[in-house]
């Protein structure tokens, strides 16, 4: 019987799991599909409840997985079978080349002068990366990718004899033991292309929420600076539309607890760089859970910011890459036809394996949700079971832990 720890998943949740595990005295297999830990938050550029920036939660974390030898990151990987039973498994794994040393190595100059890119998954499409990259600079591993596939023809006659990367490496597969399971794959931005209503994907200046994020974020693709996409400049006028395909049984079912808190963290985003924009905000009900409500009152006392209750039925295209609102104001009664400079849509939270599948035996419910498996011996963490916030997150990333230790253990 194995008692190593498997944790599928890099994210906040994935993290916090394994380090409890490991510090506990457990062999920790860290699984991640993306080349780097910290799943969503690192995409942030501040998150509750200290409004602080991911790197500062992250970096602890780091540093506790660079002390601790029980803890295995295995990045650019994926579970691709499973056999065994509950304290004696065998995890196949899959790991995708990265064409890079196994130290670190700092290929930015190199990085600048290639000529090949493509749109950046990083930054949701709003900006662009070389064919050698790495997504942020506290990125960990902070090893870079060499994407082959965007090199151009001369990136390739530039690089061609360099030692230190390894155009022949190839996917390779690896067995580890382990006894028991954290499933902790976390959630991502609803697909805002179904909402074309909503203007998503037609209407040049409408961006998602987790975009927004990638404006705001001084590592982002304008260097932090909330700019319109088509043109760079400040948008005076600004409308979010909250339940953007949320609490809708055509697209997501659900409250995806943490939307109305994201829009109102923006809020003071604009607050801080732009405090003389004009906000409007479509709501369905405001919801901010616990202390959270503080913040709600203090976006309500900003006077440039506005909320109407009231749905939007149609976001299109306007004059000057404008975008033109057609919504309700539940209260007063009327219809409202408003032009904007951007629009902002709050799109929900979806659970990673409702669209994709793990080979591993556990049950999800009718939106993608894990709903057990612990008679298995494996656990969820994190937004794969619920909607949470990153404290909320962390908390069930240790009872996962916690769970899968009681489990090896007991054999």
């Amino acid at each position: 019987m194995s008692n190593a720890i498997l944790v599928v998943g890099g994210g906040f949740s994935g993290l916090t799991a394994a380090i409890e595990a490991a510090e506990l005295g457990h062999d920790v297999y860290i699984v991640e599909k993306s080349p780097w830990l910290g799943g969503r938050v690192a995409q942030l550029n501040k998150y509750f409840p200290k409004l602080c920036p991911p790197s500062c939660g992250l970096e602890i974390q780091f540093q506790r997985i660079r002390k601790n030898p029980l803890i295995h990151c295995l990045t650019m990987a994926q579970v691709v079978g499973l056999s065994g039973s509950k304290g004696n498994y065998t995890a196949r794994i899959r790991l995708e080349p990265r064409r890079t040393p196994s130290h670190n190595v700092d290929f930015t100059f190199m990085a600048s002068a290639l000529d090949g890119e493509r749109d950046s998954e990083f930054d949701l499409g709003l900006g662009k990366r070389k064919a050698l990259y790495k997504a942020m600079p506290f990125a960990y591993p902070a090893r870079y990718v060499l994407d082959t596939e965007t090199l151009s023809k001369a990136d390739m006659a530039r690089l061609a004899g360099n030692a230190q990367l390894d155009f022949n490496e190839k996917a390779r597969e690896i067995d580890v033991q382990v006894g028991s399971i954290v499933i902790a794959t976390g959630w991502k931005p609803y697909d805002v292309t179904r909402l074309s209503n909503l203007g998503a994907g037609s209407v040049k200046n409408c961006i998602s929420n987790m975009q927004l994020e990638r404006l705001a974020s001084p590592f982002g693709p304008t260097q932090g600076k909330i700019v319109r996409p088509t043109d760079g400049t400040t948008p005076h006028r600004v409308a979010f539309v909250q339940c953007a395909g949320s609490r809708d049984q055509n697209h997501l079912n659900y409250c995806s607890y943490i939307c109305c808190m994201a829009t109102l963290k923006h809020c003071l985003y604009f607050a801080e760089q732009h405090p003389d924009t004009q906000i409007t905000v479509f709501y369905i009900d405001l919801r901010a859970p616990g202390r959270y409500v503080k913040v709600l009152e203090k976006v309500q006392a900003l006077p440039n910011v506005h909320f109407i209750k009231g749905k939007v039925a149609n976001v299109v295209q306007a004059k000057g890459d404008t975008c033109e609102i057609q919504a309700e104001d539940a209260i007063r009664g009327e219809k409202l036809t408003l032009t904007y400079d951007m629009v902002v849509l709050a799109t929900g939270m979806q659970p990673t394996l409702a669209t994709e599948k793990l080979p591993l035996p556990v049950p999800l419910d009718a939106d993608g949700f894990i709903a057990g498996g612990e008679e298995a011996g494996i656990f969820a963490a994190g937004c794969c079971v619920m909607p949470l916030d990153v404290t909320r997150s962390a908390q069930s990333g240790t009872a996962a832990a916690l769970k899968a230790v009681q489990t090896v253990k007991g054999r």
